[in-house]
């Protein structure tokens, strides 16, 4: 009893109390949104799957953060699979659910599980370990492009699936990690140089037609309103309604009309359903939450010895970071609907449940960020 005692208490004072109290405010208070946005169908379900994958995810990311991450990295070939083998199955059993256009899920028959969720985890583990592997030669072209290369295959297959949403998360990541590395501004300088130059191309031989819509659709909010731009439309309508205050819990008026009201309430535009019931300041402290979360993230990072280390937190940061500017930018009609849900709000097991998989990692590296800490009773 006292040895495990003695284990409970090292748990304690090694982990990062500060993230992990952050990220279980931040979804508690998504499983109160959640419940609000799905009231009107009068049942539990989805607020009883979202706080069950919060408690779930909770107890992983522990146990997780238990284990040295270098244990991961060691088996990123594990990773490696875990991560693309379930996207792969998407092109052949795939499921699309109601509201979506791509078939980017499994229908597990008790649930479904979108697998590019996991897969961002898991190439957080690979590309980490790849990074780390070169770190000292990285600006060397024969190191450099075969990491571009491992960069580029899970952008392209989950654009090749249809999400392209996620592909951009992708993207994002891959920057931030190549930073982190130390690649030279001049490879990135390059890089933004053909992409302006390429830009055209995508634009007109890449991008199917809903994609080019819902871009013009940016410059021109008001000129779709019962196409693709109906959703933003009734997001900027809730926000309206909100005010700072909000119309009160379980009183939105567009909320509580469901899809009628806000389509994707309860998913994309939660942060919309948050505004219209709890106003200018519950949009505020979800904010401030998600930011905090991404600075201790970012703390974590810089406060590791081990380069491996401070990429995975680095890409966990950028996961969340691209998620939240490309959502909020949603339900602003800053950014087109590409399908980005709100990092710990958005309904979604399955996103849930990843999120606290990284979540963990990050709480592992700042635990095993240094050499091992050794206890009197240690010896």
């Amino acid at each position: 009893m006292r040895y495990l005692l003695g284990k409970i208490a090292d748990f304690v004072r090694e982990s990062d109390k500060i993230l992990l109290l952050l990220t279980f405010f931040a979804s508690a208070y998504g499983c109160m949104a959640v419940y609000s946005a799905t009231n009107y169908k009068g049942s539990i379900r989805p607020f009883f799957v979202q706080t069950f994958c919060m408690f779930a995810g909770i107890i992983a990311a522990c146990v997780i953060s238990t284990i040295d991450f270098e244990k991961f990295l060691n088996k990123w070939y594990f990773a490696a699979a875990l991560g693309v083998i379930p996207v792969i199955l998407t092109f052949f059993i795939g499921f699309a659910p109601e509201g979506t256009d791509d078939k980017a899920w499994l229908n597990l028959g008790f649930t479904t599980f979108q697998p590019s969720e996991l897969m961002k985890i898991c190439f957080i583990v690979t590309f980490s370990m790849h990074l780390g592997k070169v770190s000292k030669n990285i600006n060397k072209i024969k190191y450099l492009l075969p990491v571009c290369i491992h960069a580029a295959f899970p952008v392209l297959l989950i654009f090749i699936q249809g999400d392209a949403g996620t592909a951009l998360v992708f993207a994002v990541m891959v920057i931030f990690m190549l930073m982190a590395a130390g690649v030279s501004w001049k490879y990135f300088a390059g890089a933004f140089t053909a992409l302006l130059v390429a830009s055209p191309i995508a634009y007109f031989l890449i991008l199917n037609d809903q994609h080019r819509e819902r871009i013009l659709n940016m410059f021109d909010i008001e000129g779709d309103i019962k196409g693709v731009g109906w959703q933003q439309y009734c997001g900027r309508m809730a926000l309206a309604n909100g005010g700072f205050w909000g119309e009160g819990y379980l009183n939105g008026t567009r909320t509580q009309l469901g899809k009628a009201g806000i389509p994707e309430g309860h998913n994309d535009f939660i942060f919309v359903t948050i505004g219209e019931e709890l106003g200018f300041f519950g949009c505020i402290v979800v904010l401030i939450l998600l930011v905090a979360i991404c600075i201790r993230c970012l703390a974590v990072a810089r406060n590791c010895v081990k380069k491996e280390g401070k990429y995975i937190a680095v890409g966990v940061f950028s996961m969340l970071f691209a998620q939240i500017v490309i959502n909020v930018g949603m339900c602003m009609s800053i950014t087109p609907v590409i399908g980005i849900t709100l990092p710990f709000f958005s309904a979604g097991g399955t996103s849930l449940l990843c999120l606290f998989l990284g979540i963990g990692l990050v709480l592992s590296v700042y635990r095993y960020r240094n050499y091992r800490t050794l206890y009197l009773r240690d010896y």
